[in-house]
């Protein structure tokens, strides 16, 4: 009787094991939003919050740059919105460039965001961009130090950097942002209302559609934008008295911007005698804020009376008044 010995040969394939925190092979999207919250240790306002809109075109990617601007004061730097809209030649994923969003691992992200717990960051931008990966909608964040932004051997990591370079390329194709502003704006008139063009933006804006880009934040985009529609408290300059003669010609002071931005209100009291053609001559202050003393000395040198009075010295008061709304403290 014969014994058959059976050998079983067991072939064992070994794939790599991809880390657990790394997505799937997923395509490169073709749209995503980026929201970025700019903020600096100087101001009011303190903060500046952006939302890019990147979308695929025939040929090329639009790209609209929602700003939206806290109150610096309610009285002359109200809450504002603006909006830009461009276009590139480029492909949006030219314009991403090598890095795929979907498939960066989300250890890696998370250790560029502790990389700095302990730091003193007086300037940055805190940036959450959204994504859809396959099925999924994905948001990758990033912390952007005031080192990254203004030190050449800042060392800053891999996918901030790309970040960065993304965010220059769109503000590049969008214009001047808040970056490069004046650090202490001087109001020269109210803003424009919102262009009626971009009103189903408006309208997502104002939903809270974006919001989620900015947890955290000290502000919401809606909240900012429904803030911005509020009308803007109107300066009065007025004559209170003139006496014993009214002019005949009255030419109002021009409140002077840099005494709206330093809050100067007040009465400008003061004398001006009169020559027979009606016109006036030696000009003298008794009181005044010394800001507003000038745009008075200057309008009243247009000032006319009646004709034919001689050797007759006027005392008026004119009125400067910012109507602000009263502001309560915040808790």
């Amino acid at each position: 009787m014969r014994r058959c010995l059976v050998v079983w040969t067991v072939f064992v394939v070994c794939i790599p094991a991809l880390p657990r925190d790394r997505h799937p092979a997923s395509p490169a999207p073709n749209q995503f939003e980026i929201g970025r919250r700019t903020f600096f240790d100087f101001g009011p306002p303190f903060n500046f919050y952006d939302v890019f809109l990147v979308r695929p075109m025939e040929s090329g990617t639009s790209i609209e740059r929602i700003t939206l601007t806290p109150a610096g004061n309610a009285c002359i730097q109200p809450a504002k919105v603006e909006i830009r809209s461009t276009s590139l030649s480029e492909s949006v994923a030219t314009l991403l460039g090598t890095v795929n969003p979907c498939t960066i691992p989300e250890k890696e992200l998370r250790r560029e965001l502790k990389r700095c717990k302990k730091c003193l960051v007086f300037s940055g931008a805190d940036v959450a961009m959204q994504v859809q990966c396959a099925s999924q909608t994905r948001t990758i964040h990033s912390d952007i130090l005031d080192k990254d932004m203004f030190d050449t051997a800042a060392n800053t990591p891999e996918h901030t950097s790309w970040t960065m370079r993304l965010l220059a390329r769109l503000d590049q194709a969008a214009g001047p942002g808040v970056m490069e502003r004046p650090v202490f704006a001087v109001p020269e008139g109210t803003e424009p209302p919102a262009n009626s063009a971009y009103s189903e933006v408006w309208e997502e804006v104002s939903s809270g559609k974006y919001d989620a880009l900015f947890e955290g934040a000290p502000d919401k985009p809606s909240d900012l934008y429904r803030a911005s529609q509020q009308p803007l408290s109107v300066p009065t300059v007025r004559l209170l008295s003139s006496s014993p003669l009214q002019p005949e010609l009255l030419v109002q002071p021009e409140y002077p911007p840099i005494a709206k931005l330093a809050h100067i209100e007040g009465s400008v009291t003061f004398r001006v005698g009169i020559d027979p053609d009606g016109s006036t001559k030696d000009f003298a202050i008794d009181s005044g804020h010394p800001m507003l003393r000038e745009v008075v000395r200057k309008a009243v040198s247009g000032w006319k009376f009646p004709t034919g009075i001689d050797k007759q010295q006027v005392q008026a008061t004119i009125e400067f008044k910012l109507n602000c709304p009263v502001e309560h403290p915040q808790r």
